[in-house]
């Protein structure tokens, strides 16, 4: 997997494309997901821990993105998504061995980016 920032910017002109192709598609797909990640009785940090459990066992670059900076944004802690991706190993033996550190490592990116972003205190 390539660095996080260089998987957003490979599939941001396509992403951006299907919306303008299929709007109804993307849009009833990022309601679907607001709705999945909102909290409830879990909240959003450990829907988004799932979340990353699964990127790493379907081998999705673009989704250990995605949940990786939504977990930083829920408050996750770096040893949270470790304890995450263990499951994940746990689950998917020597796969999990190899896409686990591509999360942890997108996580550290997510965080050093959210950081940079943030306004100073």
């Amino acid at each position: 997997m390539q660095h996080s920032h260089e998987v957003r910017q490979e599939l941001s002109p396509s992403t951006i494309a299907l919306r303008t192709m299929i709007p109804e598609v993307m849009r009833g797909y990022g309601e679907l997901s607001r709705a999945a990640m909102a909290p409830g009785e879990l909240s959003s940090a450990t829907k988004e821990l799932l979340a990353i459990a699964i990127a790493i066992t379907r081998e999705c670059d673009g989704c250990i993105v995605a949940h990786t900076r939504s977990a930083v944004r829920a408050g996750v802690t770096r040893q949270g998504v470790a304890e995450a991706i263990g499951v994940a190993i746990a689950m998917n033996g020597g796969p999990g061995t190899v896409w686990g550190p591509r999360a942890l490592r997108s996580y550290d990116e997510a965080v050093a980016d959210i950081m940079k972003d943030a306004p100073p205190s």
